[in-house]
Protein backbone atom coordinates (compact mmCIF):
# COMPACT_ATOMS: atom_id res chain seq x y z
CA UNK A 1 0.00 0.00 0.00
CA UNK A 2 1.25 3.17 -0.95
CA UNK A 3 0.27 6.93 0.30
CA UNK A 4 1.45 9.42 -3.08
CA UNK A 5 1.26 13.22 -2.67
CA UNK A 6 2.33 16.04 -3.95
CA UNK A 7 1.59 20.19 -3.61
CA UNK A 8 -2.16 19.41 -4.35
CA UNK A 9 -3.33 16.60 -3.67
CA UNK A 10 -2.79 12.90 -2.11
CA UNK A 11 -3.90 9.79 -2.47
CA UNK A 12 -3.73 5.74 -0.90
CA UNK A 13 -3.28 3.07 -3.75
CA UNK A 14 -2.92 -0.98 -3.17
CA UNK A 15 -0.38 -3.26 -4.89
CA UNK A 16 -2.30 -3.70 -8.02
CA UNK A 17 -2.86 0.36 -8.41
CA UNK A 18 -6.32 0.52 -7.49
CA UNK A 19 -6.87 3.72 -5.27
CA UNK A 20 -8.73 3.57 -2.18
CA UNK A 21 -9.07 6.97 -0.81
CA UNK A 22 -7.92 10.62 -2.46
CA UNK A 23 -7.99 13.95 -0.97
CA UNK A 24 -7.57 17.19 -2.65
CA UNK A 25 -7.02 20.79 -2.05
CA UNK A 26 -9.04 23.27 -4.31
CA UNK A 27 -6.95 26.45 -2.55
CA UNK A 28 -4.61 26.44 -5.36
CA UNK A 29 -5.79 29.86 -7.05
CA UNK A 30 -4.26 31.66 -4.07
CA UNK A 31 -0.86 32.34 -4.95
CA UNK A 32 0.41 32.83 -1.43
CA UNK A 33 -0.92 29.43 0.02
CA UNK A 34 0.60 28.03 -3.47
CA UNK A 35 4.08 29.04 -2.33
CA UNK A 36 3.45 27.91 1.37
CA UNK A 37 2.45 24.76 -0.32
CA UNK A 38 5.61 24.75 -2.19
CA UNK A 39 7.63 25.51 0.88
CA UNK A 40 6.02 22.41 2.79
CA UNK A 41 7.30 19.79 -0.15
CA UNK A 42 10.54 21.43 0.12
CA UNK A 43 11.06 20.93 3.51
CA UNK A 44 9.84 17.37 2.96
CA UNK A 45 7.01 17.90 4.83
CA UNK A 46 3.50 16.33 4.79
CA UNK A 47 0.85 18.37 3.12
CA UNK A 48 -2.49 18.24 5.04
CA UNK A 49 -3.95 16.22 2.70
CA UNK A 50 -1.31 13.54 3.46
CA UNK A 51 -1.34 13.70 6.91
CA UNK A 52 -5.13 12.69 6.95
CA UNK A 53 -4.69 9.96 4.27
CA UNK A 54 -1.70 9.07 6.97
CA UNK A 55 -3.86 8.57 10.11
CA UNK A 56 -6.25 6.74 8.19
CA UNK A 57 -3.82 4.25 6.19
CA UNK A 58 -0.62 3.84 9.20
CA UNK A 59 0.48 1.20 6.86
CA UNK A 60 0.76 2.63 3.40
CA UNK A 61 3.97 3.70 2.77
CA UNK A 62 4.54 7.14 2.03
CA UNK A 63 5.97 8.48 -1.11
CA UNK A 64 5.99 11.87 -2.63
CA UNK A 65 5.30 12.66 -6.34
CA UNK A 66 8.28 11.97 -9.25
CA UNK A 67 9.19 8.81 -7.22
CA UNK A 68 10.53 6.08 -9.32
CA UNK A 69 9.19 3.24 -6.38
CA UNK A 70 5.00 4.73 -7.08
CA UNK A 71 3.38 1.85 -8.46
CA UNK A 72 1.32 2.50 -11.60
CA UNK A 73 -2.18 4.04 -10.69
CA UNK A 74 -4.69 7.36 -12.04
CA UNK A 75 -2.79 9.56 -9.69
CA UNK A 76 -4.88 12.82 -9.38
CA UNK A 77 -2.28 14.98 -11.62
CA UNK A 78 -2.81 18.73 -11.31
CA UNK A 79 -5.09 20.47 -14.27
CA UNK A 80 -3.10 23.16 -17.07
CA UNK A 81 -4.81 25.30 -15.11
CA UNK A 82 -3.75 24.37 -11.59
CA UNK A 83 0.02 24.13 -13.24
CA UNK A 84 0.00 27.71 -14.35
CA UNK A 85 -0.80 28.17 -11.15
CA UNK A 86 1.91 26.42 -9.73
CA UNK A 87 4.22 28.30 -12.37
CA UNK A 88 3.04 31.93 -10.92
CA UNK A 89 3.89 30.64 -7.37
CA UNK A 90 7.62 29.47 -8.63
CA UNK A 91 8.15 32.81 -9.99
CA UNK A 92 7.15 34.69 -6.68
CA UNK A 93 9.04 32.26 -4.47
CA UNK A 94 12.29 33.16 -6.97
CA UNK A 95 11.97 36.51 -6.19
CA UNK A 96 11.57 36.31 -2.75
CA UNK A 97 14.47 34.38 -2.53
CA UNK A 98 16.39 37.08 -4.17
CA UNK A 99 14.98 39.85 -1.58
CA UNK A 100 16.07 37.53 1.26
CA UNK A 101 19.41 37.18 -0.25
CA UNK A 102 19.82 41.13 -0.97
CA UNK A 103 18.86 41.44 2.79
CA UNK A 104 21.05 38.63 3.95
CA UNK A 105 23.59 40.24 6.44
CA UNK A 106 25.85 37.14 6.06
CA UNK A 107 25.62 37.64 2.49
CA UNK A 108 26.24 41.77 2.79
CA UNK A 109 29.01 41.52 5.22
CA UNK A 110 30.55 38.72 2.77
CA UNK A 111 30.83 41.10 0.22
CA UNK A 112 31.87 44.10 1.49
CA UNK A 113 34.53 42.48 3.75
CA UNK A 114 36.05 40.99 0.39
CA UNK A 115 35.96 44.00 -1.47
CA UNK A 116 37.84 45.55 1.18
CA UNK A 117 40.51 42.97 1.52
CA UNK A 118 40.75 43.41 -2.84
CA UNK A 119 41.14 46.83 -2.62
CA UNK A 120 43.33 47.03 0.42
CA UNK A 121 45.46 44.22 -2.00
CA UNK A 122 45.66 47.38 -4.13
CA UNK A 123 46.80 50.02 -2.21
CA UNK A 124 49.73 48.08 -0.80
CA UNK A 125 51.00 47.83 -4.13
CA UNK A 126 50.08 50.84 -5.27
CA UNK A 127 51.51 52.86 -2.10
CA UNK A 128 54.58 50.68 -2.26
CA UNK A 129 55.05 51.53 -6.28
CA UNK A 130 54.60 55.32 -4.61
CA UNK A 131 57.34 54.82 -2.26
CA UNK A 132 59.91 53.72 -4.64
CA UNK A 133 59.29 56.39 -7.37
CA UNK A 134 59.81 58.95 -4.80
CA UNK A 135 62.61 56.74 -3.09
CA UNK A 136 64.11 56.74 -6.70
CA UNK A 137 64.54 60.77 -6.69
CA UNK A 138 64.87 61.61 -2.84
CA UNK A 139 67.21 58.44 -1.98
CA UNK A 140 67.99 59.69 1.57
CA UNK A 141 64.14 60.14 1.88
CA UNK A 142 63.10 57.68 4.93
CA UNK A 143 59.66 56.65 5.00
CA UNK A 144 58.96 53.35 7.24
CA UNK A 145 57.69 55.34 9.97
CA UNK A 146 55.46 57.59 8.36
CA UNK A 147 54.54 55.76 5.18
CA UNK A 148 50.98 56.50 4.45
CA UNK A 149 51.16 60.19 4.90
CA UNK A 150 53.88 60.08 1.56
CA UNK A 151 50.87 60.60 -0.43
CA UNK A 152 49.47 63.76 1.01
CA UNK A 153 52.71 65.45 0.98
CA UNK A 154 53.31 64.92 -2.58
CA UNK A 155 50.30 66.02 -3.26
CA UNK A 156 50.32 69.11 -1.36
CA UNK A 157 54.00 69.40 -2.97
CA UNK A 158 54.15 72.02 -6.29
CA UNK A 159 57.53 70.09 -7.28
CA UNK A 160 60.43 67.94 -6.28
CA UNK A 161 62.25 71.01 -4.42
CA UNK A 162 58.80 71.29 -2.41
CA UNK A 163 59.19 67.73 -1.56
CA UNK A 164 62.18 67.68 -0.38
CA UNK A 165 61.83 70.67 1.91
CA UNK A 166 58.92 68.94 3.22
CA UNK A 167 60.52 65.45 4.12
CA UNK A 168 63.99 68.14 5.64
CA UNK A 169 66.38 66.41 3.39
CA UNK A 170 68.68 68.17 0.36
CA UNK A 171 67.64 67.78 -3.24
CA UNK A 172 69.42 65.74 -5.74
CA UNK A 173 71.64 67.30 -8.46
CA UNK A 174 69.03 65.97 -10.94
CA UNK A 175 65.47 65.78 -10.29
CA UNK A 176 62.27 64.60 -12.51
CA UNK A 177 60.99 65.94 -15.52
CA UNK A 178 57.86 68.58 -15.77
CA UNK A 179 55.98 65.13 -17.53
CA UNK A 180 57.34 62.74 -14.40
CA UNK A 181 56.24 64.94 -11.59
CA UNK A 182 52.72 65.20 -13.13
CA UNK A 183 52.72 61.88 -13.48
CA UNK A 184 53.94 60.96 -10.08
CA UNK A 185 51.77 63.73 -9.03
CA UNK A 186 48.63 61.82 -10.26
CA UNK A 187 50.17 58.58 -8.77
CA UNK A 188 49.58 60.02 -4.98
CA UNK A 189 46.30 61.02 -5.82
CA UNK A 190 45.28 57.99 -6.75
CA UNK A 191 46.44 56.67 -3.22
CA UNK A 192 45.33 59.16 -1.55
CA UNK A 193 41.61 58.32 -2.85
CA UNK A 194 42.07 54.65 -2.78
CA UNK A 195 43.13 55.30 0.78
CA UNK A 196 39.98 57.58 1.90
CA UNK A 197 37.89 54.75 0.32
CA UNK A 198 39.08 52.12 1.95
CA UNK A 199 38.18 53.51 5.06
CA UNK A 200 35.36 54.39 4.09
CA UNK A 201 34.46 51.11 3.25
CA UNK A 202 36.24 49.02 6.64
CA UNK A 203 33.72 51.80 8.37
CA UNK A 204 30.94 50.39 6.84
CA UNK A 205 32.12 46.31 7.74
CA UNK A 206 32.62 47.53 11.32
CA UNK A 207 29.18 48.94 11.22
CA UNK A 208 27.44 45.84 10.03
CA UNK A 209 30.01 43.40 11.91
CA UNK A 210 28.48 45.08 15.04
CA UNK A 211 24.65 45.19 14.25
CA UNK A 212 25.34 41.57 13.27
CA UNK A 213 27.60 40.55 15.76
CA UNK A 214 27.97 42.94 18.95
CA UNK A 215 29.14 40.46 21.25
CA UNK A 216 31.67 39.10 19.17
CA UNK A 217 32.88 42.86 17.90
CA UNK A 218 33.04 43.79 21.35
CA UNK A 219 35.26 40.94 22.14
CA UNK A 220 37.58 40.90 19.01
CA UNK A 221 36.76 43.86 17.19
CA UNK A 222 34.20 44.17 14.43
CA UNK A 223 36.85 43.83 11.61
CA UNK A 224 37.97 40.61 13.53
CA UNK A 225 34.54 39.34 14.03
CA UNK A 226 33.41 39.87 10.08
CA UNK A 227 36.07 38.13 8.69
CA UNK A 228 35.45 35.16 11.10
CA UNK A 229 31.81 35.19 10.27
CA UNK A 230 32.83 35.03 6.46
CA UNK A 231 35.35 32.45 7.01
CA UNK A 232 32.69 30.08 8.87
CA UNK A 233 29.94 31.34 5.59
CA UNK A 234 27.73 32.98 8.45
CA UNK A 235 27.03 33.65 11.57
CA UNK A 236 24.50 30.43 12.04
CA UNK A 237 27.66 27.92 10.79
CA UNK A 238 30.43 30.59 13.18
CA UNK A 239 28.08 30.04 16.67
CA UNK A 240 27.70 25.92 16.05
CA UNK A 241 31.85 25.78 15.90
CA UNK A 242 33.53 24.22 18.80
CA UNK A 243 36.46 26.65 20.71
CA UNK A 244 39.00 24.23 19.05
CA UNK A 245 37.50 24.94 14.99
CA UNK A 246 37.09 28.65 16.09
CA UNK A 247 40.98 28.86 17.01
CA UNK A 248 42.51 27.54 13.77
CA UNK A 249 39.22 29.20 11.68
CA UNK A 250 41.94 30.45 8.59
CA UNK A 251 44.28 28.61 9.25
CA UNK A 252 42.88 25.53 7.27
CA UNK A 253 45.98 24.67 5.06
CA UNK A 254 48.19 24.13 7.93
CA UNK A 255 45.94 21.70 9.85
CA UNK A 256 45.94 20.10 6.59
CA UNK A 257 48.98 19.57 6.50
CA UNK A 258 49.52 18.55 9.90
CA UNK A 259 47.20 15.93 8.93
CA UNK A 260 48.51 14.97 6.07
CA UNK A 261 52.55 15.16 6.36
CA UNK A 262 52.67 15.16 10.41
CA UNK A 263 53.67 18.82 10.84
CA UNK A 264 52.86 21.01 13.45
CA UNK A 265 49.33 21.51 13.98
CA UNK A 266 48.76 25.43 14.06
CA UNK A 267 47.77 27.41 17.22
CA UNK A 268 45.81 30.02 15.54
CA UNK A 269 44.48 31.73 12.49
CA UNK A 270 42.51 34.51 11.47
CA UNK A 271 42.02 35.41 15.79
CA UNK A 272 46.07 35.79 15.85
CA UNK A 273 45.36 39.31 14.55
CA UNK A 274 44.05 40.39 17.65
CA UNK A 275 46.92 41.63 19.74
CA UNK A 276 46.02 39.78 22.76
CA UNK A 277 47.66 37.05 20.50
CA UNK A 278 49.87 38.95 17.90
CA UNK A 279 51.46 41.06 20.42
CA UNK A 280 52.50 38.20 23.20
CA UNK A 281 55.48 36.57 23.68
CA UNK A 282 55.41 33.02 20.94
CA UNK A 283 55.58 30.73 23.72
CA UNK A 284 52.36 31.94 25.27
CA UNK A 285 50.34 32.92 21.97
CA UNK A 286 48.95 29.46 21.60
CA UNK A 287 47.30 29.35 25.56
CA UNK A 288 45.98 33.03 24.70
CA UNK A 289 44.45 31.64 21.37
CA UNK A 290 42.33 28.85 23.08
CA UNK A 291 41.13 30.76 25.79
CA UNK A 292 40.40 33.89 23.62
CA UNK A 293 39.08 31.16 21.16
CA UNK A 294 36.46 29.47 23.55
CA UNK A 295 35.05 33.33 24.93
CA UNK A 296 34.74 34.13 20.94
CA UNK A 297 32.46 31.19 20.76
CA UNK A 298 30.47 31.80 23.68
CA UNK A 299 29.65 35.52 22.04
CA UNK A 300 28.71 33.95 18.70
CA UNK A 301 26.43 32.03 20.24
CA UNK A 302 24.84 35.43 22.37
CA UNK A 303 24.79 36.71 19.01
CA UNK A 304 23.24 33.78 16.93
CA UNK A 305 20.57 32.76 19.80
CA UNK A 306 19.52 35.79 20.94
CA UNK A 307 21.56 35.90 24.41
CA UNK A 308 22.39 39.00 26.22
CA UNK A 309 24.61 41.47 24.68
CA UNK A 310 28.16 41.42 25.95
CA UNK A 311 28.94 44.32 28.52
CA UNK A 312 32.55 45.80 29.13
CA UNK A 313 32.48 44.25 32.03
CA UNK A 314 32.90 40.96 30.24
CA UNK A 315 35.33 41.58 28.32
CA UNK A 316 37.00 43.48 30.90
CA UNK A 317 37.02 40.04 32.61
CA UNK A 318 38.35 38.21 29.43
CA UNK A 319 41.07 40.68 29.33
CA UNK A 320 41.78 40.02 32.75
CA UNK A 321 42.68 36.10 32.29
CA UNK A 322 44.63 36.89 29.45
CA UNK A 323 47.23 39.45 31.62
CA UNK A 324 46.87 36.16 33.70
CA UNK A 325 47.86 33.87 31.29
CA UNK A 326 50.65 36.45 30.22
CA UNK A 327 52.11 36.69 33.97
CA UNK A 328 52.22 32.85 34.77
CA UNK A 329 54.13 32.31 31.70
CA UNK A 330 56.63 35.35 31.74
CA UNK A 331 59.54 32.97 30.29
CA UNK A 332 59.72 31.09 27.95
CA UNK A 333 59.34 27.03 28.68
CA UNK A 334 62.59 24.99 28.84
CA UNK A 335 63.11 22.85 25.80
Amino acid sequence: MWLWYDWRAAAVSDSDGNLLDVEEWDGWKNTDAVCARMDIIAFGALTPEAERLSERFPDAKVLIHGDEDLPDADWPIPSEEALEALDRAAILLSKRGVDAAAGDPDRRLEHILRASDELRTTFITIEGRLVEWVGLFLPEARFEKDRSGLAKKVINASNLSDLAEEIGIGMPPLGPTDAEWDSLHDWAKSVWEIKNRLESMEDVVRELASQHLPSLSGLLGPILAARLCVEAHGRARLARLPAGTMQILGAEKAFFNHLKTGAPSPKHGHIFMHPWISRSPRWMRGKIARTVAAKATIAARCDEFGGETWSQETIDAVAAKVETIRSENSTPPQR
